[in-house]
């Protein structure tokens, strides 16, 4: 690792912080959107998941295209897509119009992350693969959080509208900062495009040694089984023997576990207001409890490289499952910001465990499309969660709301734990034999 490697997991990071703060804006702006437009619970759960149905296209698609056309063409054109979907929302006069908004973010989100997520695997060395990939996720928390701060200094002064021109502009600023990453070498390794992979990482190898001060070692030979294979892909070989089980464990843990993380997160802002807390003071508690989530992926990111894939991410997604149920039953404020920030804390360590393990458990050539699959299938259960919750809460009440999501939770953590592989400090091309 040295100051190039930094350099471009600053870039991509910055641009997955840029993304989480645009997804988490509903968090804090529902309530007020919901007053302007006066939504009933259910136009206001489906205007909260018409971004995750953007991002089940936007994911799916980009797996795809970032397999077969390459990671940095689909990484740049991502920015374009959500930002001007955020100018279009910031612009929205009507419901409609606003939900089709959402939707474009959608897209351009979902496009972004599985590619990101196979660049930076594919960037960084075996034994700070975890950590990395890790930290990326923890950009997650740091972006929601400033999300919060920018709604609770600028919504009461100029509206809910604000905060999608300031994502408009963050669009831009991450646009221009993409130029300097370059393209997987892996990928056009995995693609047999030997003199462009020879070229670029040639350059690569350059700058390391540049940063490094230092001559790098000469390369171990190659063999054609660790190499990436025949160059060719389907979208079906993520269904063969080899891939079956880890394909079936990747989706559904990500089903879980977003339908999950989403059906509790979108509704926590507009809940607490409901219960009587000014728009203000409901921001700042959401705030305060997703504080918690930098110490969470801090923490799981050490372990991941201590302990081992499976373990960590088995055991933050139960003590989540265990924590969400604990809140949906907490009665007071005090105990809405204590159990909400243990909550908060499991959950983006969960995040950053499950953001590192993704792009292991697939090969190079098919794995932007396995993590955008898996992101996929995700984010169909994000789009679900936000549509359970008001339901329950009318049939039951308010200390159930949060128990359907929870179950969800514990399905997740023990199907990792039950078919997961372990990938610790290994070689990509090891991991995907």
């Amino acid at each position: 690792m040295t100051r190039h490697q930094w350099r471009l997991f600053a870039i991509i990071a910055t641009a997955w912080m840029f993304d989480s703060m645009d997804l988490a804006a509903l968090t804090f702006i529902l309530g007020p959107i919901s007053a302007e437009f006066q939504l009933s619970g259910t136009s206001a759960g489906a205007l909260a998941s018409v971004s995750f149905a953007g991002m089940i296209i936007g994911a799916s698609l980009s797996g795809v295209l970032g397999d077969r056309f390459g990671r940095r063409p689909v990484f740049t054109t991502s920015m374009i897509v959500w930002g001007l979907g955020s100018l279009g929302a910031a612009l929205s006069q009507d419901v409609a119009f606003l939900m089709v908004c959402r939707f474009v973010i959608g897209l351009g989100m979902g496009a972004e992350f599985p590619v990101a997520q196979a660049m930076l695997s594919e960037f960084v060395p075996a034994h700070s693969r975890g950590k990395l990939v890790g930290w990326l996720e923890g950009f997650w928390p740091i972006g929601f959080i400033t999300c919060g701060v920018l709604a609770l200094v600028i919504v009461p002064a100029f509206g809910w509208r604000s905060i999608f021109f300031v994502m408009a502009g963050c669009s831009l600023f991450a646009l221009i900062v993409r130029r300097g990453v370059p393209e997987s070498p892996r990928w056009f390794a995995a693609t047999r495009r030997f003199d462009q992979a020879e070229e670029t990482l040639a350059e690569f190898e350059r700058r390391v040694e540049q940063s490094s001060g230092r001559r790098l070692p000469d390369p171990a030979p190659v063999t054609q089984s660790r190499s990436g294979g025949s160059g060719k892909f389907a979208i079906a070989e993520l269904f063969s023997a080899k891939y079956r089980r880890r394909t079936i464990m990747m989706w559904a843990v990500w089903f879980c576990t977003l339908l999950g993380y989403y059906g509790i997160t979108t509704w926590m802002g507009k809940l607490l207001a409901d219960s009587g807390m000014t728009t203000a003071k409901s921001i700042g508690y959401v705030v305060l409890m997703a504080l918690w989530g930098i110490p969470g992926f801090l923490l799981a990111s050490v372990l991941l490289e201590r302990l081992g894939r499976k373990p960590v991410i088995s055991g933050f997604i139960l003590l989540s499952a265990v924590s969400a149920y604990f809140y949906g039953g907490a009665s007071s404020s005090a105990e809405l910001l204590i159990i909400g920030s243990i909550m908060q804390f499991f959950f983006f360590g969960m995040w950053s465990a499950l953001y590192a393990y993704t792009p292991e458990v697939f090969s190079n050539r098919a794995r932007a499309t396995g993590c955008g699959t898996s992101s996929a299938l995700g984010r169909a259960g994000a789009l679900v969660g936000p549509l359970i919750v008001p339901v329950v809460l009318e049939a039951f009440g308010e200390g159930t709301a949060f128990i359907v999501p929870a179950a969800f939770f514990v399905l997740g953590g023990l199907i990792v734990l039950v078919l997961g592989p372990e990938t610790k400090n290994k070689v990509l091309e090891d991991v995907s034999g």
